[in-house]
């Protein structure tokens, strides 16, 4: 039998109190105010009804202030023996706890201390904590607590309710920014039958009703493409997605993709697009284009640099990767100079782009404070963009760097179906080889791909990654309501 504190079985014992006089539980409460706006109104408003959680209480003998607080804004209550009746008064003071909820109804004004407050004439009980909140003055602190009880973290910490209250506002402000240049908002499948869209290890489900194998969707790329065959010119998806890869401070197996498409675009225009719409979404999000990360203050007015990963790579490092162009060349020079590259496989398994990848996230994106639009990616790191016109060995792509985190990877997409079905049989080579990340052949793709397609430029940007980049946390699962967590307990 599971036991309670003496803090718990006290408010148990008050629900029964409770349930003597009214429903503990009521169905509704009519409200004519968020809590956020009360405090624009006049003084001698009168008849406001408001509602929300007790999380400040001061109970006095005739006289009691409390705060209500909801996710976006907090307002303080006066209740007063004199304006509800001794009967009242006594209920209140006798069976309200922090943490519970209330509706109230009466007249605002200002106390002499300058806070707006509401004289209550009318209040109802909404709602029990049958558990205590964390002590007022310190929070909640730990950090894998946070995680794990997120709902006592958004109730306890200011910081955590603008750092998410800002995520949506982002994601309304990207969706808005969309919509308004013509672009339709899909949906694609979450359980697909080959794992494609990019180079990540899925995770493997069975769906019993067709008695087979499926695998939860690492993007939703070669969907949204299927859609551009079938008419739509520009499209976009909030998806989340699923890779069954290590977790780290900036990466999760479940996030928040967000992936759009345009026809007729190569990917110097969604460069031009991406940077267009992310200064005006930060502008009308933040009131400013200048921000400041961490230690650095970063201006996202200027125009945003472009750089090769030649050039990049040379920057902080002697190997030219036009000259060690093979995987044998580039690994041998990499072991010459001692670097010691980060990598959940073996090195000797990948390929050559990936091992391009590895030196360049070792030697130079820590370094990658201002926007940076990265491009030239070798061909083997882009198995669905569309190769250079000029050089074959690289692709029309392109990455969106800010702070050392890469932000967007998008391209000139390949439309090329016979290209395509080549690429894809060289990556499921390499899949058969032991590298868990390369894709495999999808000849449904290929299939959809043969009615035609038009030129395509397509991006994606991790949205949980964004936003720990723009509010500068430490860990990306800050940024996730409710991100996986191990279980404490066998039966949790």
């Amino acid at each position: 039998m599971k036991e309670y504190t003496e803090q718990e079985q006290v408010r148990r014992q008050k629900i029964e109190n409770i349930r003597s006089i009214t429903n503990p539980y009521p169905e509704k409460y009519e409200t004519n105010y968020e809590l956020k706006d009360v405090k624009n109104l006049e003084d001698g408003t009168k008849d406001i009804r408001v509602a929300g959680r007790i999380v400040l209480m001061r109970k006095m003998g005739k006289l009691s202030f409390l705060t209500i607080r909801d996710i976006e804004g907090s307002i303080q209550l006066s209740i007063k023996v004199d304006m509800i009746g001794e009967e009242n008064y006594k209920f209140f003071k006798e069976n309200f706890d922090l943490g519970d909820f209330i509706g109230a109804e009466g007249e605002l004004f200002t106390t002499h201390t300058g806070e707006k407050t509401i004289r209550v004439d009318q209040f109802q009980f909404l709602g029990k904590a049958l558990k205590p909140l964390p002590e007022k003055f310190h929070g909640l602190t730990d950090v894998e607590s946070c995680y794990r009880n997120r709902y006592i973290d958004l109730i306890m910490n200011e910081d955590t309710r603008q750092r998410f209250l800002l995520k949506y506002k982002f994601i309304k402000e990207i969706r808005r920014y969309l919509e308004d240049k013509n672009y339709i908002e899909v949906e694609t499948p979450v359980l697909i039958n080959k794992p494609s869209g990019a180079l990540a290890k899925p995770f493997i489900s069975h769906h019993n009703a067709l008695d087979m194998d499926v695998y939860l969707r690492i993007a939703p790329e070669t969907y949204l493409k299927r859609a551009v065959v079938g008419g739509f010119t520009k499209v976009f998806e909030f998806a989340r997605c699923f890779r069954n890869e290590g977790m780290d401070t900036t990466h999760l197996q479940d996030f928040t993709m967000l992936e759009c498409y345009v026809s007729y675009y190569n990917y110097k225009d969604n460069m031009n697009f991406i940077e267009n719409m992310l200064k005006t979404v930060i502008e009308n999000v933040y009131g400013s284009l200048q921000i400041s990360i961490g230690e650095n203050v970063i201006d996202f007015s200027k125009h945003w640099e472009t750089v090769s990963f030649r050039e990049l790579i040379l920057k902080y490092i002697d190997i030219d990767i036009n000259v060690f162009n093979t995987k044998e060349k580039l690994l041998t020079e990499i072991q010459n100079q001692k670097i010691e590259l980060e990598s959940e496989e073996s090195i000797e398994t990948i390929g050559y782009g990936k091992l391009v990848d590895l030196l360049y996230k070792k030697v130079a994106r820590p370094y990658m404070i201002e926007p940076v639009f990265l491009v030239d990616h070798p061909i083997e790191l882009s198995p669905l963009a569309r190769a250079n016109d000029e050089n074959s060995n690289i692709t029309d792509r392109f990455q969106l760097v800010i702070n050392g985190a890469e932000i967007i990877n998008g391209y000139s997409e390949l439309v090329d179906p016979v290209e395509q079905q080549k690429r894809l049989e060289e990556q499921s080579k390499l899949n058969a080889d032991g590298d868990d990340e390369a894709m495999v052949m999808d000849y449904d793709y290929i299939e959809a791909m043969e009615y035609g397609m038009p030129p395509i430029s397509g991006w994606g940007m991790g949205i949980d990654r964004v936003v720990q980049v723009l509010t500068d946390s430490p860990n990306i699962r800050d940024n996730v309501l409710f991100p996986t967590m191990k279980p404490i307990h066998k039966d949790s």
